[in-house]
């Protein structure tokens, strides 16, 4: 999944769940499991995500969404993990965005 968002400081919670197409009682539920993702809350408590925290929803989307992993799991392969998964899935991310521009360019041709 590629998660177009435009380039800001800080996301709202409900345009980040637009943006992964999840409710925001989920984005909330894997801020209190997951350790890697801890928003910005200003004085009235409204979460306001980083992009550090955006990249941090994908990984967690990718791994518990696209490849199935519980929450358990995904909480593992994290601690286990973390500086091998965050480059590849950096650099399969990128490749993804080439591709699809790749593709918008062999479509106009």
């Amino acid at each position: 999944m590629h998660v177009e968002l435009p380039e800001k400081r800080y996301y709202g919670i409900g345009e980040v769940a637009r943006a992964f197409d999840v409710n925001t009682s989920l984005l909330r539920f894997w801020e209190k499991e997951f350790d890697i993702l801890q928003p910005k809350k200003n004085a009235k408590g409204n979460r306001k995500f980083t992009p550090e925290d955006i990249k941090n929803l994908e990984l967690i989307y990718h791994l518990v969404k696209e490849r199935g992993f519980t929450l358990e799991g995904a909480k593992i392969h994290l601690k286990e993990n973390k500086k091998p998964t965050m480059d590849n899935f950096v650099i399969i991310r990128k490749l993804e965005t080439v591709k699809a521009e790749l593709l918008k360019i062999k479509e106009q041709l």
